[in-house]
């Protein structure tokens, strides 16, 4: 048996949970939801990362899509729930393919009936606007994480990628770590500074993930996850689940990216527009700077430190796609996981380590999250605690 065949039987028995795909944010940027110009029953190679035929081939069994919205749109909220309202209209379109997953239970019955689990994670804590009741409402809307930051700040915690505010979490973003946990959602702390991580990991009683992170030991970007706090994961009891965007997993296309980005600013597009003409001006910077090319062997390197450093039970995989303009070789969409299976196969992992990564990891850690939600439900009031009330005037 070849290592393609082994790696298809796997994922038959064991597909992928992926963390994090921004399939909603980029039907609102291509066509504003306008599903049937963007019909994910039929391939939609020209447009998107992600379509059903493409997730079959992949062998993906879950997905946590993103319900993002940028960290600088006016109305946070009502553009959250607008995803959010996307993602249960994807389900309702292809109710063969794809079923609402709230919980691991829901997760191991789709893998039954041969479906997608179909999961939804809030990217960014701007999208509850300092207010634990629209935390609440989100988890009732059905998302199962929050990433505490994306790109920027917010008023109670520090991103990896804007300068340091609140030295981590300030005292109501530790009552917001503390609410999700006693709600049964996940703390994602992908995109936070390290001082955030291991703020976080201080006050949670609760598994957290890193949705869409690699390791900052084999690159040194600051979305990256420290050693350190590789570290902490197995006392945690939670999981980090590689990304594939090339300026998070390749050294060289750090340097690389900051000039694209610069460039698209310059063109008067953010830097992470992914509409049909922001691509045609990054493709136009590309032929001028040829681009260095990760490779599934670049994600396979990250996985191997990580594994060395946490374990391989706190494992998982976050593509990212259509969420970033690049992709890895091998890894251009989402039928391109069993690549990296096979990548792994190779370098000695066993069957069972694949399994543990593809489905074991996530199923359980989401189902640890609802344990230990169930015991502080029983004593612990829903909080109502005010961002003024903890720390301040904003």
């Amino acid at each position: 048996m070849t290592s393609t065949d082994e790696v298809r039987s796997l994922l038959r028995e064991f597909p992928v949970v992926d963390g994090h795909n921004d399939l909603p944010w980029a039907l609102r940027e291509q066509v504003r939801y306008d599903l049937a110009a963007r019909d994910i029953a039929v391939p939609q190679n020209e447009h998107l990362h992600t379509d059903i035929p493409r997730l079959r081939e992949g062998g993906v069994g879950a997905q946590y899509w993103s319900v993002y919205v940028r960290s600088d749109l006016p109305g946070a909220v009502p553009a959250t729930l607008e995803q959010i309202d996307c993602v249960r209209q994807l389900i309702a379109r292809h109710p063969a393919d794809l079923r609402a997953a709230l919980t691991a239970a829901d997760m191991e019955a789709a893998r039954a009936e041969g479906r997608i689990a179909s999961l939804m994670g809030a990217e960014g804590g701007h999208s509850i606007d300092n207010s634990l009741g629209t935390l609440r409402g989100l988890y009732e809307l059905g998302v199962r994480y929050m990433t505490l930051t994306h790109n920027d700040n917010n008023d109670w915690a520090d991103s990896a990628t804007d300068e340091p505010k609140v030295g981590g979490l300030s005292a109501f973003g530790r009552e917001v770590v503390r609410e999700m946990n006693r709600l049964g959602m996940l703390v994602d702390l992908s995109h936070v500074a390290a001082t955030t991580m291991r703020a976080a990991l201080d006050t949670t009683s609760a598994p957290v993930i890193f949705s869409h992170s690699s390791s900052r030991a084999v690159c040194d970007h600051p979305r990256n996850i420290p050693d350190d706090v590789l570290e902490r994961l197995p006392a945690n009891g939670g999981m980090a689940m590689v990304t594939f965007v090339p300026k998070f997993v390749l050294q060289a296309a750090v340097d690389w990216t900051l000039a694209a980005d610069e460039n698209m600013r310059a063109h008067g597009f953010h830097h992470l527009a992914s509409t049909p003409e922001a691509m045609k001006i990054h493709r136009a910077f590309e032929e001028r700077n040829p681009r260095p090319i990760a490779t599934v062997s670049t994600v396979a390197d990250h996985l191997d430190h990580m594994r060395e450093v946490a374990g391989i039970d706190h494992l998982g995989i976050g593509g990212d796609y259509d969420g970033t303009a690049f992709t890895p070789d091998g890894l251009s969409d989402v039928s391109g996981y069993p690549n990296l299976l096979a990548e792994l196969l190779e370098r000695g992992w066993s069957k069972a380590d694949l399994a543990k990564l593809t489905w074991q990891n996530a199923v359980r850690v989401l189902g640890a999250a609802e344990d230990v939600a169930r015991g502080l439900q029983a004593t612990r009031a829903p909080s109502n605690a005010t961002i003024e009330s903890l720390d301040g005037a904003v």
